[in-house]
């Protein structure tokens, strides 16, 4: 398994194709954006990470300047955090983080912030709560942070 950057990678059609074929709204937007190539307009500065089992999406995740909580002193963001169905279960998701956390500080970023609607998942990976913030959508989220 390695992980891979989506904007440096070759085959980006075939990635988009799966991202969108997952069931989870979240991941048709984020195929939409890649589609549109909007995903900088909207999300500003960064990336998507993406581990992948030979040419299969095992999880992925963004790191990027904007997110779902409309604040532009906090940054950077990981979002679309997602794994495959039939990688659950495995931590593939806390690996693909660790790997972000990891970039971000290369960056000089000293915290990465996380909005979810998940209680008791992202504190096993080190994050914080913060506070509960309206995002975007007007949906009620929890903001964590994370020191790298």
């Amino acid at each position: 398994m390695e992980i891979i950057d989506f904007i440096e990678y070759e085959d980006k059609d075939t990635l988009i194709a799966q991202i969108e074929a997952f069931d989870w709204s979240a991941a048709k937007f984020l195929a939409k954006l890649l589609n549109e190539k909007k995903f900088h307009d909207t999300l500003g500065d960064g990336t998507l990470y993406i581990l992948l089992d030979g040419e299969k999406i095992v999880s992925f995740a963004t790191l990027t300047h904007q997110d779902c909580i409309n604040d532009k002193t906090l940054y950077p963001w990981i979002g679309f955090v997602f794994t495959s169905p039939a990688y659950r279960g495995n931590r593939y998701s806390e690996r693909l983080i660790i790997h972000i956390c990891n970039e971000a500080k290369e960056k000089s970023f000293e915290k990465v912030y996380l909005a979810t609607d998940h209680i008791n998942l992202y504190e096993k990976f080190g994050f914080v709560y913060m506070e509960n913030r309206f995002d975007v959508y007007g949906d009620d989220s929890r903001v964590y942070y994370r020191n790298v």
